[in-house]
C-alpha cells in the first residue's frame, strides 16, 4: 500500500483564497491523501467556504483564535499520514507536486530524508509565477543547508517541503511563541533532525505574495521584534549544537548582521544583545546600512525616517502591482462561471483594491518573507 500523505491547511480570514487552496490539495494526483483544514477563529467566511468541500478525505475543524503555529499543531494531532504536506491558506500546489516528491522516497527506507522543491511567487495569476532559484535548490546535508541559509539570507518556502511523520515527531511541534519566522525556526529543527535534503526540481509550489499580512513581516511591531530575536537565538543555538566550527560561527555572524536592521535604531536593547551574540561567535556587528535606493532619504530626514521609507515604499509598490495584477486577473476571467463555493471571493473583490494604508489585511497565516 502506498504511503498516506496528510495535507494540513491552517486558515485565518482567508476567504479570498481558501477555495483555490483546497482545490489545489484535492487535485493532487497522489491518490492516498487526507486533507485537514483548521480554521483559527476566522471572522469572515473562511470556515463556511471550507466546509463546502468537506468529504471523506477532507476534514474541516474550527478552533478559537490561537495563532498559526497552534493551528498547525492541531492539524498534525488529527492527521494519520506517513508524510505531511504543510500548505498555507493562500498558496497553491501543482497537481503533481506531491507525487513527484513521493516518487523519490518510494522504495527508500530512509524516513529521515527531507524533500524540497521549486517554488514560485505570484499574486493572482498563477501562470505568471516567477521561479527564482537560490543555492538551496539542490541536494544538501543538514549543516550545509543551514550554513547557506544563514550566510546567503536564503530560505525555502513552507509549501515546498514534504516531511515524513518520523521527522515531524523528531522535530517537535511548532513553537506558538513565534509571531514571526515561525516556519524558519520550525524547519531549522526539521532539517537538523533529517538525514539530508533532497531537492525535487520538477515538483512545484506557488507562494502568493500579499503585503504586510505575512506572518514573517516584522515592520515596527515590538512583539514581532521580540519573537524574531527568539528565533535568531534558537537558529544559532540549534546549528552550533550540531557543529561548532569556524564556518558555522562565520555564518552565524553574517546572519546576525543581516538581521540587525530589523531592530536598529528602535530597540537598542536588542541591538546590544545581538552584539553580544556576535562576540560569542568571534565577530562583531557594524551598524546596518540602508539599501542604496533609500539611503538618499537619510540626509534630509534622518536614518529612522529613511528606514521607514525602506519598509513602506515597497509596500506601496506591492499594492500597486497587486492591484494591476488583480485587474488583469478579473479581465481574463470576466464572464466565467463562479461556483457557489467561491461566491464569497467575488463579494470580497472590492476589498482587494485598498489603499496602501490598509494593506495590513488578514489573508491567512504566513510564513514566509524574510523573510
Amino acid at each position: 500500500m502506498k504511503p498516506l500523505v496528510s495535507i494540513l491547511i491552517p486558515a485565518f480570514n482567508a476567504q479570498n483564497w481558501i477555495a483555490d487552496t483546497i482545490k489545489s490539495a484535492t487535485s493532487q494526483v497522489w491518490q492516498r491523501k487526507e486533507i485537514i483544514v483548521v480554521d483559527d477563529g476566522s471572522t469572515d467566511e473562511t470556515l463556511a467556504i471550507a466546509r463546502q468541500f468537506a468529504s471523506g478525505e477532507l476534514k474541516v475543524v474550527a478552533q478559537s483564535n490561537q495563532g498559526a503555529a497552534a493551528a498547525r499543531n492541531h492539524a498534525f494531532s488529527l492527521c494519520q499520514g506517513d508524510y505531511v504536506q504543510w500548505l498555507d491558506a493562500d498558496d497553491l500546489l501543482a497537481p503533481d507536486k506531491i507525487s513527484r516528491q513521493m516518487s523519490v522516497v518510494e522504495g527508500n527506507q530512509d524516513r529521515r530524508l527531507l524533500l524540497s522543491c521549486a517554488w514560485g511567487r505570484f499574486i493572482y495569476r498563477v501562470r505568471r509565477a516567477k521561479f527564482t532559484s537560490t543555492k538551496l535548490w539542490c541536494d544538501l546535508s543538514p549543516v550545509e543547508w543551514l550554513i547557506l541559509k544563514l550566510s546567503e539570507n536564503a530560505y525555502m518556502q513552507t509549501d515546498s517541503w514534504l516531511v515524513s511523520r518520523e521527522l515531524c515527531e523528531a522535530a517537535g511541534p511548532w513553537d506558538t511563541r513565534m509571531l514571526s519566522d515561525d516556519d524558519g525556526e520550525y524547519f531549522c529543527r526539521v532539517i537538523l533532525a533529517s538525514s539530508g535534503i533532497r531537492f525535487v526540481p520538477d515538483a512545484k509550489a506557488f507562494y502568493r505574495l500579499t503585503p504586510s499580512s505575512r506572518l514573517s513581516y516584522v515592520g515596527l511591531s515590538d512583539r514581532k521584534k521580540d519573537a524574531l530575536l527568539l528565533s535568531i537565538r534558537l537558529h544559532l543555538e540549534y546549528l552550533q549544537s550540531f557543529e561548532n566550527s569556524m564556518r558555522v560561527r562565520t555564518a552565524c555572524v553574517t546572519f546576525l548582521q543581516n538581521s540587525l536592521i530589523n531592530f536598529y535604531p528602535e530597540r537598542p536593547d536588542i541591538v546590544e544583545e545581538m552584539q553580544q551574540l556576535a562576540a560569542k561567535c568571534g565577530g562583531s556587528l557594524a551598524l546596518p546600512r540602508l539599501r542604496w535606493k533609500y539611503a538618499w532619504i537619510e540626509r534630509p530626514l534622518g536614518w529612522s525616517q529613511a528606514k521607514r521609507a525602506q519598509y513602506f515604499l515597497p509596500e506601496l509598490k506591492a499594492w500597486l502591482v497587486g492591484s494591476w495584477d488583480k485587474a488583469m486577473y478579473d479581465l481574463e476571467n470576466f464572464g466565467c462561471h463562479v461556483p457557489s463555493n467561491t461566491i464569497a471571493r467575488r463579494r470580497m473583490s472590492n476589498r482587494d483594491l485598498r489603499t496602501p494604508g490598509q494593506v495590513s489585511k488578514t489573508l491567512g497565516h504566513r510564513p514566509e518573507v524574510r523573510q
